[in-house]
């Protein structure tokens, strides 16, 4: 029951997440530090972007999460790290690599859902400002999305 109830932890912390990444995209990248997510909305030919530091804010409450819950016992704040942690794996190889390619792996894809989660991130990137953006999700995005690319195949 134990080990359900940390899977159960783990699978949870990482929906959350989803939550959390997109209300930090939308009020805080989108909001007082948009001087540092600016760059990851112009064109330029850097390996880095000062929006690289973002991860961070997911990456350091990970860690201490993983390390106090290994300090008592594997307790309850173990899975929750682990849980960030693997959506963190999962917002870099989706966000950063199939999206962006910033890696040139998973170029072609004919699955109706990477390519709703790809199309939605291109209309966010639609503006270069600070104002007007949409679809701040990384995993979920608006129905239209989803809909476009079912009727399209």
């Amino acid at each position: 029951m134990e080990t359900f109830i940390n899977i159960l932890i783990v699978v949870a912390t990482f929906f959350f997440m989803e939550f959390m990444a997109w209300a930090t995209h939308k009020f805080v990248m989108h909001g007082f530090l948009w001087s540092l997510h600016k760059d990851h909305h112009e064109p330029h030919d850097h390996v880095f972007e000062r929006n690289d530091s973002f991860f961070l804010i997911f990456a350091v409450p990970s860690w201490l999460c993983i390390m106090f819950g290994m300090m008592n016992g594997n307790d309850f704040r173990l899975y929750i790290g682990i849980g960030i942690a693997v959506y963190g794996l999962a917002y870099f190889l989706v966000h950063d690599v199939f999206i962006h390619q910033r890696i040139k792996w998973f170029r072609r894809s004919d699955n109706w859902y990477l390519r709703a989660i790809r199309k939605a991130h291109k209309v966010h990137h639609k503006t270069t400002s600070k104002e007007h953006s949409e679809s701040f999700g990384m995993l979920v995005v608006a129905k239209k999305f989803f809909n476009e690319q079912r009727a399209s195949r």
